[in-house]
């Protein structure tokens, strides 16, 4: 199935912080909006945490099939939520120029867990290297 989401990599590519806010602001609640400027200003993973959350959610590919709230970190992002390439390289996309960063083909591929995505982006922010994710069954 081909997704009709336009991807989030445009408005955001050629932006700074500023713009990526407005852009937020077109698209998330307030509260997102205010992490996210939160963590500009002081780098709290926390407030980063939340806006990772509220991304997961976003690029849910079923809207029907979205959570009434934040998935647990045991949550498969693919079978539980129903992720596929598309939709997990347009959050790839999203966070990388959200957060300023880079994510390759070779780190997401090891992400299979809403836990093990909020760990990963969470050390990518920090500057450390993000460790295997554990095995899931």
């Amino acid at each position: 199935m081909v997704s009709t989401k336009t991807p989030a990599v445009s408005p955001l590519a050629s932006s700074g912080p500023t713009n990526a806010l407005d852009t937020l602001g077109r698209h998330f609640p307030p509260a997102v909006c205010e992490a996210y400027s939160r963590f500009e200003s002081t780098r709290d993973t926390a407030d980063a945490d939340a806006v990772i959350m509220a991304i997961v959610l976003d690029h849910i590919p079923d809207k029907k099939s979205r959570p009434a709230g934040a998935p647990a970190d045991n949550v498969s992002l693919v079978n539980d939520l129903g992720f596929d390439s598309v939709a997990i390289t347009e959050m790839v996309f999203f966070l990388e120029d959200l957060f300023q960063m880079r994510i390759s083909n070779q780190e997401i591929i090891r992400v299979r867990t809403v836990g093990d995505l909020r760990s990963f982006v969470s050390r990518k922010i920090a500057g450390q290297s993000p460790p295997n994710p554990p095995a899931h069954a």
